[in-house]
């Protein structure tokens, strides 16, 4: 469907694909600093060099869209798309620097699994988008849109049944405060997964 506009249009999907890979980057460095505490100051570095080289690619991004006349997409579902998966890094950064402000020098699985949870999210946004391009690719871009709306409700479980033992059994306050904001940072990285999902799949049924 998109093979007749001019290249400079497709440009947008490559910035699209870069800025997946800029998520994917994050997440597993995410996942290793939380396995990795004793060097979560350097994972954090790292997390954040990517968050900024993904602002990079979303203000070139918006401004090859106001230098655009003719866009391969509607320029509002552009706009929301590209800020949208800017949000997952902001939110991964912040992950980051909660671990290392809060001085945080243990985890339990709860966290682990729900990091993996976001490199498995990431990695399928990945895959969404890069499918994005082409319209025949409608039915497997909705199936991976699926697939990351499940795993966003199997962090939602796990976020819920975390907090929910933390209350239970945690007697230090400050180690039950940042706890939880860690839960809640990395299931909100999950949602905001999700709310790129819906984007796309919105894309699809308006251009399949």
């Amino acid at each position: 469907m998109f093979g007749r506009f001019m290249p400079t249009e497709g440009k947008f999907f490559e910035y699209f694909n870069q800025h997946a890979d800029c998520a994917v980057t994050a997440s597993r460095e995410l996942e290793t600093l939380i396995n990795d505490l004793a060097n979560a100051e350097v994972h954090a570095r790292k997390v954040q060099a990517t968050e900024k080289k993904a602002d990079r690619i979303t203000h070139d991004t918006i401004d090859l869209l106001h230098k655009t006349f003719i866009t391969p997409l509607d320029r509002d579902e552009i706009h929301k798309l590209i800020t949208t998966m800017d949000d997952i890094l902001d939110l991964m950064e912040d992950v980051a620097e909660t671990i290392t402000l809060y001085d945080v020098t243990t985890l339990n699985d709860e966290a682990r699994k729900l990091a993996v949870i976001c490199v498995q999210c990431c990695e399928l946004v990945k895959i969404a988008v890069g499918l994005l391009e082409d319209m025949g690719n409608a039915s497997a871009i909705l199936k991976t849109a699926q697939q990351i709306d499940q795993l966003e409700s199997e962090a939602d479980r796990i976020m819920r049944s975390a907090i929910s033992r933390l209350f239970r059994d945690e007697t230090d306050v400050k180690s039950l405060i940042k706890m939880k904001a860690i839960f809640e940072q990395l299931e909100t990285i999950t949602d905001k997964c999700e709310d790129v999902a819906n984007i796309i799949e919105g894309i699809v049924l308006e251009n399949a």
